[in-house]
């Protein structure tokens, strides 16, 4: 593919927040192909397929710290990569499309010259260690999006860590990555068009999805005794649960073996590490039982309804219990 062939598909100069959320919607954007395709740490593809199917509206990050400082300080990292690479920047004030595969759509934070484009990135000191071997995998998966939808040769990532630790990291293109990445975001869009669920996939995200997807039960009881398929899972949870206790058990008896070795001691050293055992420090609180029970007409004057949630419960019967 020629990267003359990339299509502007909407300029975004004068675009609101509204309208960006719209084109967005109409296909898988450079933030969302590590989600689309089960990479992301934040996002499963449940959730990016609640979105793009406008069955949950996306998260409105727009007053989040992280997001107020990395798109504050982009311009700053941009010119600062020009002046320490002599690389040509410029600004691309259009969302993309590939030519080819019309739901793939980028936005880009700069170009470089006639063959590369930059990604800005910034990392609290928390986030550092995830830099140390390179770019971290969901962030390469997106720039690996932008030179598909680009045809661009490649891609530097300009990340800074803490605040004063400067990293320029490069993408090459790679041809059998990148057609590995389409097939699976064309597996989603599928998905997406077609209005088939994607699995879940274990993480904290998918069981939020889960539980927005089903707040609520109707009572009703399914009798799944004939299903191989679903019994299977059932034994592999109780199975999952009882090695889980034993590993806990296990932890449990380790800390409290150091715990009395150090007695009073604030922190213990150790060749691999340390650990530390402090008192938190007191604070206050109010004793509500007591407060009601002297001033009872304060619970209907600060009364609220607390929405419930559903809860999911293991029980094991008896006789396999014992076994």
């Amino acid at each position: 593919m020629s990267k003359s062939n990339v299509i502007r598909l909407v300029s975004t100069q004068g675009m609101s927040r509204e309208q960006w959320l719209a084109v967005r919607r109409g296909g898988i954007g450079s933030s969302d192909a590590a989600a689309a395709v089960g990479l992301s740490p934040y996002k499963s593809p449940l959730s990016l397929w609640l979105e793009k199917t406008q069955r949950k509206p996306a998260d409105d990050l727009s007053q989040s710290e992280v997001v107020f400082w990395g798109s504050t300080l982009e311009a700053i990292i941009a010119n600062v990569y020009a002046e320490r690479t002599g690389n040509k920047v410029r600004r691309v004030n259009a969302v993309l499309q590939h030519p080819d595969h019309a739901f793939m759509l980028a936005n880009l934070d700069r170009a470089v010259g006639s063959e590369g484009i930059l990604e800005v990135k910034t990392a609290g000191l928390h986030s550092a260690q995830f830099w140390e071997s390179g770019i971290p995998e969901h962030y390469q998966c997106q720039v690996l999006h932008q030179l598909a939808v680009t045809g661009k040769a490649w891609g530097d990532v300009a990340v800074l860590i803490g605040g004063q630790d400067f990293r320029i990291y490069r993408v090459e293109r790679n041809h059998d990555q990148i057609a590995d990445l389409i097939e699976r975001e064309a597996a989603f869009w599928k998905a997406v068009e077609e209005d088939i669920q994607p699995e879940v996939d274990g993480s904290a995200s998918s069981g939020n999805a889960l539980a927005w997807l089903y707040p609520r039960d109707t009572g009703q009881t399914l009798d799944c005794t004939d299903s191989p398929e679903l019994n299977t899972l059932f034994d592999q949870l109780v199975q999952a649960r009882r090695e889980r206790e034993c590993v806990e058990q296990q932890e449990d008896l380790l800390r409290q073996r150091l715990q009395s070795s150090m007695g009073e001691a604030s922190t213990a050293c150790f060749a691999g590490g340390k650990v530390s055992w402090k008192r938190s420090k007191d604070s206050n609180g109010v004793d509500c039982k007591r407060l009601l029970s002297e001033h009872p007409e304060l619970a209907s004057l600060y009364s609220q309804t607390v929405p419930g949630s559903r809860r999911f419960l293991v029980q094991i019967d008896s006789a396999r219990r014992t076994a």
